[in-house]
């Protein structure tokens, strides 16, 4: 009787609770098919409208487009974009080119005219640009708490803001906006394809927060709180499997490492759609500086090339140099200058400069510390050829196109071990050193320290075999690569 009674108490609470969820799963049933409609009603509308506008004069024309919301930014991953660009334009010559981008207050001339003054290139045909007036909602200070997410909403409303102004038939993300895929792919009918500088989320950052590290994406009060910390890992594991469900939308992907390929390989499960694809680094332009030509500076330079973005690290270099300046003697080293060479997006990382400068202040340092913003590219190769040692301090840097052009103009580089820079680009050649590699701030000093106690004729056999090891990184290579990888959108 009482196993009869319990049944039915756990019939009757079953239909309780069917009763009262029953009209809210009807509703959200009815809402999801409406916005289905919806969504398919605006991809019928976009059809229609991509076949308008790529006509000409009876003929269609294919539309390429890439989104890149900062590409007068001058840093590596908008090198990849104007010589990607330059690629397809020579081998389609007859499509449509368009760049989304959220660099209003710049005219398209302007944009053209610094890619050239900071990379020396030229794109054969026009362009279009689709100015966005939304970027704001990618800024990463928009968001002081659930940064990742933030962003990644805000991409898909700047991405929605793009593809109303142009529905093009091959859409390329170019600078790791993955939630715009899914966007593109399925309301626009695009083809899609991305170029991945850096995952928006990796097995890195994820180990960071469990273990409770301190970085520049896990704050020392959440390292603390053992609650705290709990939370930003369910958080960033859920992230992690979304970023993979966008990521895996895409037809084409390209990597720019080994080590990026290994993280998006594990997230976005796209092993056959998945290549590596090395960044296109000028060089030639820097293989062109004498290796014998003579210093015009007194003592030793040392410079770094890389935005002012908070995870380069610069603070680090500024730290190790002081600590370098503390240990010499006046009779060991001749005297040294640090000069840090970088692009500002923005306000923030006028602010980050500001900051540093600060540093440099406090340090005692700020005589020996110089800092050239945006400067143009003959400037840049000017400084190169006259640098001993080329600084550069992200942890797991994706790439590092300003690693290799040291390495190219002859400078002898000193990276972190970690990342691109360990992977590929600071590697022996044919069993020979090409650079050095460090991790802490001591690390950096005495391998500093180790660097401009060489002999001139030791250091002139490094940068050899450096530039030796760089042929692999040149635009040609790229140009290959890249032209091969997205071969499929195409056909």
């Amino acid at each position: 009787m009482a196993a009869a009674d319990g049944g039915w108490c756990l019939c009757e609470s079953l239909r309780f609770f069917y009763s009262l969820f029953l009209p809210g799963l009807k509703v959200c049933g009815a809402l999801c098919v409406c916005l289905v409609l919806v969504l398919w009603g605006i991809r019928l509308h976009l059809q229609g409208k991509k076949k308008s506008s790529t006509s000409k004069n009876g003929k269609n024309q294919m539309v390429i487009a890439f989104f890149h919301p900062y590409c007068n930014a001058g840093g590596g991953g908008e090198r990849v974009l104007w010589c990607a660009l330059r690629a397809l334009q020579k081998k389609y010559p007859e499509a449509v080119y368009v760049v989304y981008t959220g660099d209003v207050h710049v005219s398209g001339e302007q944009i053209l005219e610094g890619a050239f003054r900071r990379f020396n290139i030229r794109l054969i045909y026009p362009v279009k640009f689709v100015f966005l007036r939304k970027r704001y909602l990618v800024e990463d200070s928009l968001y002081p708490h659930f940064t990742l997410l933030g962003q990644s909403l805000g991409s898909i409303v700047l991405g929605w803001e793009a593809l109303m102004q142009c529905v093009p038939d091959v859409y390329i993300d170019s600078m790791g906006y993955a939630f715009t895929l899914p966007l593109f792919k399925f309301v626009g009918a695009c083809r899609v394809g991305s170029y991945v500088h850096y995952p928006t989320i990796s097995t890195d950052m994820l180990s960071v927060v469990k273990n409770q590290n301190v970085g520049f994406n896990n704050a020392a009060f959440i390292t603390r709180n053992p609650f705290l910390s709990k939370v930003k890992l369910i958080y960033y594991y859920l992230f992690a499997f979304v970023y993979g469900l966008v990521g895996s939308c895409s037809d084409v992907v390209m990597v720019n490492s080994s080590w990026t390929l290994n993280h998006i390989l594990s997230l976005w499960k796209a092993g056959n759609r998945t290549n590596v694809v090395y960044p296109p680094c000028d060089v030639q332009t820097f293989l062109d500086i004498p290796l014998y030509e003579k210093k015009m500076t007194p003592g030793h330079l040392l410079v770094s090339i890389g935005q002012f973005r908070p995870e380069k690290n610069h603070s680090l270099q500024i730290r190790a140099f002081a600590k370098l300046l503390d240990n010499k003697t006046a009779e060991s080293l001749p005297s040294l200058k640090l000069v840090l060479i970088g692009g500002c997006r923005n306000k923030d990382d006028e602010f980050r400069v500001n900051q540093l400068k600060r540093l440099s202040e406090a340090l005692g340092v700020q005589e020996d510390v110089e800092f050239k913003i945006n400067i143009p590219f003959d400037e840049l190769k000017n400084y190169l050829s006259e640098a001993t040692v080329g600084l550069h301090t992200m942890w797991n840097e994706h790439f590092g196109i300003g690693i290799v052009e040291c390495m190219a103009a002859g400078t002898i580089i000193l990276a972190h071990n970690s990342g691109g820079p360990k992977l590929d680009i600071v590697v022996p050649h044919e069993g020979d050193i090409t650079g050095f590699l460090a991790e802490s701030e001591e690390g950096y000093a005495e391998t500093m320290a180790h660097i401009l106690s060489m002999s001139a004729e030791k250091r002139l056999q490094i940068r050899k075999n450096a530039r030796a090891s760089v042929s692999r990184f040149s635009d040609q290579e790229f140009e290959v690569a890249f032209l091969s990888s997205v071969e499929k959108l195409f056909k």
